[in-house]
């Protein structure tokens, strides 16, 4: 099986490319294959670009493992709640190079970037729970809760408003919109810029900014995995 991403040190930036050859599901090989590669920028690295394969940045969960019962839905979710809570807290600049499109667990994933840049073009991102028949998990409510604008929050949660690039800037999703061919270059130049910072204080600071809705995405996860899913 091919691997669902690539690795490179650039300089003191860590790249970190998804491309599973399809949509860039959050399977548990993309999961793992994540959480190894975060880990290893920590420790080699001053800063990490988190970037998709062409038209597709991420597109959540995998559905085939989410329809194939509860008990497999609740650990593909434990896992990526491990993931998501790991790039929200990296204590080293995270910048997100969003390619395309990024649809509910994809959107949290967007959401954990420190800065987040998209690419422009007819992409879609948001969280598209309440259109499909779900409650908006307690891990996606404090995300988007905790880096959109307050005033968009019922409209991209309640109400499954899902964004264009543009769209998503205003509301708080991404940082920037540039063109194609500047996305991956910009995010390095953010990254290099971040990176030049002090990294114990930027982790310092990260810690007191995140670490109460961290907290309490874990502290409820279960509970409220329970009630999304039962079992």
């Amino acid at each position: 099986m091919m691997d669902p991403l690539t690795y490179t040190l650039e300089g003191q930036t860590a790249v970190i490319r998804m491309d599973d050859g399809k949509a860039n599901a959050l399977s548990d090989i993309m999961i793992d294959a994540l959480l190894a590669a975060v880990s290893r920028a920590e420790s080699e690295a001053a800063a990490i670009v988190l970037t998709g394969r062409a038209d597709r940045f991420c597109a959540g969960f995998d559905l085939r493992v989410m329809m194939s019962g509860p008990d497999n839905a609740r650990a593909l979710l434990r896992r990526g709640a491990d993931l998501l809570m790991k790039l929200y807290a990296t204590p080293i600049p995270l910048v997100i190079a969003s390619t395309g499109h990024a649809l509910a667990g994809g959107a949290l994933v967007v959401l954990t970037g420190d800065w987040r840049i998209s690419s422009e073009g007819p992409y879609k991102m948001g969280l598209n729970e309440v259109g499909i028949g779900m409650p908006v998990p307690v891990l996606a409510m404090e995300l988007a809760r905790a880096r959109l604008t307050a005033t968009e929050l019922t409209k991209a949660t309640l109400l499954a408003r899902i964004y264009a690039p543009a769209e998503a800037l205003a509301a708080g999703y991404i940082d920037e919109v540039v063109p194609v061919a500047d996305l991956v270059r910009r995010a390095s130049e953010e990254a290099t810029r971040l990176g030049a910072l002090s990294r114990t204080a930027y982790a310092a600071t990260k810690t007191r900014l995140r670490a109460k809705t961290i907290e309490h995405i874990r502290a409820t996860f279960e509970d409220d995995m329970q009630s999304l899913l039962g079992g």
